[in-house]
């Protein structure tokens, strides 16, 4: 044990495992050396009085949220982003990120989505890896979080996720199995119960992180979540956050009763202990990778790979000289600094005080693409302001422009921690009422789109040339925006989650929100996986991104390696006179399974750059996990017999070359 440890007094490990207030660990007055954690999902969330839990944020850098770093499905700018951030929890003082967010985007209203990776555990969980990796060999420690089942924000500490085992294992298990592969310093319970058993005292599911998934950091409770400090700490809640003096009050009186032992304290204390000096050995000898300006700058190109352009009827990108009506609150937010953070972030622990004003497309576009451009409000953010809820001048704008953009979305009273959303649709009329009354007087009307998470577009969609979704973008959105819509910029992100036509079509509709029980019914079948296996149509399919480059597949062919592993080539050519990048993504279909098996799953993904009239080689490496399923009588990972069938895919939907191989004995052969 720690030598650290031993010159303790029991009353001091008590206090060590509550925590000493909102975002420290106890030092006992110089004693031992603590640890400072922060928020961050849009950039280091670091309050001005490090005591208080809402005082106030000191400005940082914000960065685009993690659905869009997702969107990019890009482990090179996944890369970068972890070390800009470390760069800025380095900065600050602050020696544990509270994130990435893993948890799996269920349904589209939750009011986290904005938050989190995926509708897919692979992707989640690879790009998690990536994040947690680069941050802590640049000097800040991760703490993964919400352990689990945490995807919805209504009624959270009551709600229970009721979950089979083969799900939890396949889907709510997964992404942190991958992130522990980059060893995590720590990771984070969820405000939730799951099948009965509160996320703070969940030792079954700490005995797989530990025992099965080789995690060897410490476990601290979500903000609140700890119900008994007693029983949290006896099934591996290592540390609550933040202290509370009743419950500390609670711990040492059963302590004195005999309901905890000092075995089960010291497990504790020495985690804590651990992360602590843990922390300090990733900070040694650490400098900076970029000035904060580079890290403005890198926002930017974030950005510009997270853009998605989802549906183009050949408007984009715009031509110089035409000219251009813009409206909608969403396209100068710096006239509206007073409202600064709830407009394009995130709201709860994604909030950040920017370093920079907000951007102003008015001035952008000028700059950018020229020309005459005109600007009407229109609407406000949510259309809740009735100053702003007739179009007026708008529609004669777009009648008299050849382009015509409107800037709606989402923001951080709707897309919000503690709270889900109402509905998909964009909130009120007055966005929506925007959208066609220009449309109707302009056909090349391009909606650029701000939100966490999917969006019913059904009353509009069929009505506009050209949609962009930029998500919830870091402090240079706006130069990416416009990058991408004058061509300076080629669009390569591709969505990480499906966007259904309704929320009706969500195969969570039916159990999503309940007072205390969430039934998971659809077991398995979530986001692409339920759409694909029962053929429901869907608004965009999961992978799915537009470019202006014209890619083409061809060539595949499967190189059998060791035992139960594959690479799969393939060539990717452009077609078109634009150099661009393609994410292709490799799916697996079980043809002969005698067990359930979604239609297809996500295996293995890239993103590579084609030179404009140029092919590319690309591979991809399956190992045995790509065949494998959680089986229930063996209570363990199998890979069953049988024919499979590898897809290389410009998205779920979207099968470009198909080839199959046979599995008999847990050997490949490919057929």
């Amino acid at each position: 044990m720690n030598k650290t440890l031993n010159n303790l007094t029991t009353e001091e490990k008590l206090r060590l495992i509550c925590g000493k207030d909102c975002w420290h660990t106890c030092d006992f007055d110089g004693k031992l050396p603590f640890i400072r954690v922060t928020d961050a999902s849009m950039g280091v969330r670091m309050p001005v009085d490090p005591e208080q839990w809402s005082s106030g944020d000191k400005p940082s850098v914000s960065y685009p949220s993690m659905q869009m770093l997702a969107n990019t499905w890009n482990l090179e700018i996944v890369k970068t982003y972890a070390e800009c951030v470390a760069d800025d929890c380095l900065d600050y003082g602050a020696d544990i990120l509270l994130g990435p967010g893993v948890n799996i985007k269920r349904s589209p209203l939750c009011g986290r989505n904005f938050e989190y990776f995926s509708e897919d555990p692979y992707l989640a969980g690879t790009l998690a890896k990536q994040y947690i990796a680069a941050m802590q060999s640049e000097g800040a420690g991760a703490c993964v979080k919400h352990f689990c089942c945490n995807n919805l924000e209504y009624n959270r500490l009551q709600q229970s996720s009721e979950v089979d085992e083969r799900t939890l294992r396949e889907i709510y298990y997964r992404p942190f199995e991958i992130a522990c592969e980059a060893k995590p310093v720590s990771l984070m319970s969820s405000y939730n119960r799951i099948n009965g058993v509160l996320g703070s005292e969940y030792k079954k599911g700490y005995d797989v992180l530990r025992k099965e998934y080789g995690f060897d950091g410490l476990i601290v409770s979500d903000w609140d979540a700890v119900r008994d400090r007693t029983k949290a700490a006896q099934a591996g809640c290592d540390l609550e956050m933040p202290f509370h003096p009743e419950h500390y009050d609670a711990l040492v009186a059963d302590y004195k009763a005999g309901k905890i032992t000092d075995a089960e304290i010291d497990v504790c204390a020495q985690r804590v202990l651990d992360l602590v000096y843990r922390c300090k050995a990733l900070q040694a000898g650490k400098t900076r990778n970029f000035t904060q300006q580079e890290r403005l700058a890198f926002t930017q190109t974030a950005e510009e790979e997270g853009i998605v352009l989802l549906k183009n009827n050949g408007v984009l990108p715009l031509k110089k000289g035409q000219s251009l009506s813009m409206c909608g609150w969403f396209a100068r937010p710096c006239a509206y600094e007073r409202k600064k953070p709830e407009l394009i972030c995130g709201g709860g622990s994604g909030r950040v005080e920017r370093l920079t004003p907000m951007f102003d497309m008015l001035e952008i576009m000028q700059r950018v693409h020229g020309g005459k451009i005109t600007y009407e409000a229109a609407f406000s953010e949510d259309g809740v302001d009735s100053s702003f809820m007739i179009p007026g001048n708008a529609v004669d704008n777009a009648a008299e422009s050849d382009v015509n953009i409107v800037f709606a979305g989402t923001g951080a009273r709707i897309e919000s921690e503690g709270g889900d959303r109402h509905a998909m649709k964009l909130e009120n009329t007055a966005p929506t009422r925007a959208i066609l009354d220009t449309a109707a007087v302009n056909p090349n009307t391009i909606v650029v789109l701000f939100a966490g998470t999917a969006i019913d577009m059904s009353d509009w969609i069929d009505e506009v040339a050209a949609v962009l979704y930029v998500g919830f973008p870091g402090e240079k959105g706006g130069e990416a925006i416009a990058n991408v819509l004058t061509g300076k910029v080629n669009p390569s992100g591709k969505l990480s989650e499906t966007f259904p036509l309704s929320y009706e079509d969500t195969p969570a509709a039916k159990g999503y929100i309940d007072s205390k029980v969430t039934r998971y019914e659809e077991g398995l079948d979530v986001g692409y996986r339920y759409y694909d296996t029962y053929g429901i149509p869907v608004l965009f399919p999961f992978g799915h991104g537009l470019s202006y480059s014209e890619f083409e597949y061809s060539k595949i062919e499967l190189v059998k390696k060791d035992g139960c592993s594959l690479e799969v080539c393939y060539h990717i050519s452009n077609a078109s006179q634009t150099d661009g990048k393609e994410v292709s993504q490799v799916y697996v279909r079980a043809m002969s399974s005698y067990v359930y098996r979604p239609f297809k799953e996500l295996k293995g993904f890239t993103k590579t750059l084609v030179k404009a009239g140029a092919t590319q080689k690309v591979s991809v490496l399956l190992d045995r996990r790509a065949f494998e399923y959680w089986s229930v009588s063996e209570n363990g990972w199998d890979v069953e017999d049988g024919i499979y069938e590898i897809i290389v895919g410009a998205s779920v939907a979207d099968e470009k070359l198909k080839a199959k191989i046979k599995i008999k004995g847990g050997v490949i052969a490919v057929l």
